[in-house]
């Protein structure tokens, strides 16, 4: 891997924005390929979004479900990223490794419930309108 400095990391330009991003993309396919968390979420949302596009949601409920689902992405990611930082200082069993990894696995989980109780709020009545057919 390329050393680059710190200096040269935050030059201003147009460079530094196409570099951010690529570091960004770079960020979002690791964690694709390797974190069955995050396919999982990543599915469910694609699911989620079917779902809308089928019940024809209304534009506050899009807003709704679009914040509750980056969330979970994003907590993912963040999730990722504390786990790299943790196995980068030790593999070693350590009790505040566990302790740091278990936090970031319990807040994406704790996400999860709260956008599945969103969803199933704003599906709800699609639902029974539905099935009362």
């Amino acid at each position: 891997m390329q050393q680059i400095s710190r200096e040269k990391l935050k030059e201003k330009g147009i460079k530094r924005i196409f570099r951010s991003i690529k570091c960004s993309l770079d960020g979002l396919y690791y964690a694709y390929r390797y974190e069955q968390s995050l396919w999982l979420h990543g599915l469910l949302s694609i699911f989620t979004i079917i779902l809308g596009l089928f019940f024809k949601i209304k534009l506050s409920e899009w807003a709704i479900l679009f914040i509750a689902l980056g969330s979970i992405l994003s907590l993912e990611l963040l999730n990722t990223a504390i786990e790299a930082n943790v196995d980068l200082v030790t593999l070693e069993h350590n009790r505040l490794a566990k302790i740091a990894k278990d936090c970031g696995s319990a807040a994406s989980f704790v996400m999860s419930i709260v956008a599945f109780i969103i969803c199933l709020m704003v599906f709800e009545p699609y639902f029974v309108k539905f099935l009362g057919r």
